[in-house]
């Protein structure tokens, strides 16, 4: 079966929606340390990690012995309405991480679910459908999770269960604040924080979600200490904090083993995902016990931590710890972040992120956002031999984000692509005189 076969078949039982990087698709059958292999036998230094997922790497024996250990029980699912000592165990160890005082912890099966559930914890606890969110963000595709991202591209219903209010700090690169001092910004958004909850709202308001680093918005941010700053003012008028750490968690920002840290506050829940399970299907929530408790219903996941997705996630946290993945998140970042700011190219009009996250905003002469370069790069890239992602509210930002084992030679080699690709498509959008 050829890769057009293949392709064909998608198109015809699959959502149209459901978007394919690159003019010809690639399925990928194989994978080892940072690298993968596609059908047609060519291997390339993954830089995106499944969105972040394979936040490991590929087929450690550590983790895959753990899977398989599981497998060999005959168990790969009770549901939770048993005991399972994995996802007791896993629990234990996130809420230890966490910082959250009293920490408890409910597991998932994504991030979308994660954050659903976050979403329903702190509308039920403050008794108030109003909620506050980040322009820019991505929360997922589920009916709450959608209602509070701030990215149009990323809406697909104007249907909401909630009463959602955006406000400024996320997106700082064409923010109206942009060119302020980091404490000027942080103030003037703090501002804009207050005149929507004096004019906007009802004043109950249930909560502010945010990423620390927006994902899928292009790995953009505001300076440190942001979203402390809104934590004052929140928690002066009783709202909670929701971090939405499914893709800034677990280390990968360098820096703090939580994104949100970086912000000098602890948050009232987060949300995790991605990276915990190295590929498993995971996700879920630590909160402080009297937010987690404070639903009156009966409820369950039948599948949300489950014994094979937690007896796998449990070994990549552990590898993780175990081998400082966060130290090596910050030294290869720098690395990349060295060499990717020392381009002198007009199409990069920002290189921004921490650790192993990070995005490059492409721009046309008028440092309007350049889409069209964003999508040539992507191609550009695959044929350089490596793999990356591709984001931001104008579909103009690359996203970097291997493997958090990344090794320095890899590094190397990886920026050596990112600068080819990067050369190449700035010679091909610049036009001939």
């Amino acid at each position: 079966m050829t890769t057009d076969d293949l392709l064909a078949r998608h198109r015809a039982v699959l959502p149209s929606w459901m978007a394919l990087y690159y003019d010809e698709p690639m399925e990928i059958v194989s994978g080892s340390g940072r690298r993968v292999t596609a059908s047609d036998g060519r291997t390339y230094l993954d830089l995106f990690a499944g969105i972040l997922t394979n936040g490991i790497g590929y087929d450690l024996p550590e983790i895959s012995d753990a899977v398989r250990s599981q497998v060999d029980t005959g168990v790969l699912h009770t549901s939770t309405l048993y005991l399972i000592r994995k996802q007791v165990e896993l629990a234990e160890k996130i809420a230890a991480l966490s910082g959250i005082d009293d920490a408890k912890v409910f597991f998932t099966c994504s991030g979308t679910e994660a954050n659903e559930a976050a979403l329903l914890l702190a509308t039920e606890y403050r008794r108030s459908s109003q909620v506050l969110a980040m322009r820019n963000s991505f929360h997922g595709r589920g009916f709450a999770s959608m209602a509070v991202t701030g990215n149009r591209g990323w809406s697909a219903s104007a249907l909401s269960p909630l009463q959602v209010h955006y406000v400024h700090g996320g997106y700082r690169y064409r923010s109206p604040f942009r060119h302020l001092s980091d404490a000027d910004y942080v103030q003037a958004c703090v501002d804009d924080l207050v005149d929507v909850l004096d004019t906007a709202t009802a004043g109950d308001v249930a909560c502010m979600i945010a990423e620390p680093i927006q994902g899928v918005g292009g790995f953009a941010h505001g300076p440190d200490g942001l979203f402390g700053a809104f934590a004052k003012e929140l928690s002066q008028r009783g709202i909670l904090l929701i971090a939405d750490e499914v893709q800034t968690g677990w280390g990968r920002t360098g820096e703090h083993f939580w994104g949100i840290q970086a912000h000098g506050v602890v948050p009232d829940a987060m949300t995790f995902a991605k990276g915990l399970g190295n590929g498993l299907t995971i996700g879920g929530v630590v909160a402080r016990a009297g937010l987690m408790d404070c639903l009156q219903a009966n409820s369950i996941s039948t599948f949300g931590g489950n014994p094979l997705s937690t007896a796998g996630a449990h070994a990549a946290l552990t590898y993780l710890l175990d081998h400082d993945l966060q130290a090596n998140c910050a030294a290869r970042g720098d690395e990349l972040f060295a060499g990717l700011r020392a381009l002198d190219l007009p199409v990069v009009g920002d290189v921004r992120g921490k650790g192993l996250m990070i995005g490059i905003e492409l721009v046309g002469p008028g440092g309007e956002p350049n889409a069209p370069a964003a999508a040539l790069a992507l191609q550009r890239a695959r044929e350089n031999g490596i793999l990356i992602g591709k984001g931001g509210l104008y579909g103009n930002v690359l996203r970097i984000a291997p493997p958090m084992t990344l090794t320095a030679d890899e590094a190397a080699e990886g920026l050596a692509a990112l600068t080819a690709t990067l050369r190449s498509v700035q010679a091909e959008v610049t036009p001939t005189p």
